[in-house]
């Protein structure tokens, strides 16, 4: 038989042979359990990226209420703006309420960091929104209130392992106390923009109000001190900083407060911030 003939018998069974094996492993079940998992793996990381988009769409609306709630200064008429922050704030919570669908059935902290950024700016933005009417803080129970939702529709939800499940008519979702505490963090610096403003526009009584509520704040976190988590600490710093900008800027305008004329008054106090910021930095 010429050897081109035997090459092409030989290459029709080694492909018998191949066929047969892949029915084999197929069958097997290593193979089938392996599928599963690469089944479940699929489903959480894409349930991962849809959590990602949900935190950043919240982080985004968060910083646009929180650039809208600092017009308050300067609108003759605060209560149209505040009616839109909370416009904002209402669509916010609507956006949380899809990541409560999407963590049914979840293990909240296995995605936690997909969303924890978006969450900590909505906690910065609805205090920001509170102490503007009330001058106090709005504590993590009050904000967990607002986010338990009525769900009617039934929408389905796929968990990780494939399977749908219905969600609940009762939907909830619980800020963390750490969100909260970094939230409330971040506030403080919003917090100093806000006293900065308010002098512009002539108010002289806002920041000393500020001064002791941000003294609260940190008396507050240095109280957790280095057995918090390491973000707090971290944060303390910049919170330590943002009070002693206020209080050296306060000191300012009672001093000097009287001899100048109102509508300098803000130069007068972001010059004394940057003063200060100068004189960290040399040290």
């Amino acid at each position: 038989m010429p050897i081109h003939q035997r090459l092409i018998i030989g290459m029709e069974e080694l492909k018998k042979i191949q066929k047969t094996n892949n029915n084999i492993a197929e069958a097997s079940p290593v193979l089938t359990t392996f599928k599963s998992f690469q089944g479940e793996l699929d489903a959480k990381h894409d349930k991962y990226e849809r959590l990602v988009k949900f935190g950043r769409d919240i982080t985004i609306e968060s910083k646009r209420t929180i650039f809208l709630l600092h017009r308050v200064v300067s609108k003759p008429n605060k209560d149209e703006v505040l009616k839109e922050a909370k416009k904002k704030l209402d669509d916010i919570r609507e956006k949380i309420k899809h990541l409560a669908k999407e963590l049914v059935n979840e293990d909240f902290y296995q995605y936690h960091k997909a969303f924890t950024f978006g969450i900590q700016e909505y906690v910065e933005a609805v205090t920001f929104q509170h102490f503007i009417i009330n001058r106090t803080l709005l504590n993590l129970s009050d904000i967990n209130k607002e986010l338990k939702y009525k769900d009617g529709d039934h929408a389905h939800n796929v968990d990780s392992s494939g399977r749908e499940q219905s969600d609940p008519e009762d939907l909830s979702f619980q800020i963390t106390p750490v969100d909260y505490l970094l939230g409330v963090a971040d506030l403080t610096g919003e917090l100093m923009r806000f006293c900065i403003g308010s002098v512009g526009n002539g108010d002289i009584d806002t920041p000393f109000q500020l001064t002791q509520f941000l003294r609260e704040i940190f008396d507050g976190f240095a109280y957790i001190g280095n057995s918090g988590p390491y973000e707090i600490s971290r944060k303390l710093f910049a919170l330590r900083q943002s009070l002693t900008k206020v209080e050296n800027a306060c000191y300012m305008l009672k001093v000097r407060g009287s001899e100048t004329p109102k509508h300098m008054l803000a130069d007068l106090f972001v010059s004394n911030c940057e003063i200060f910021d100068h004189s960290e930095s040399m040290s």
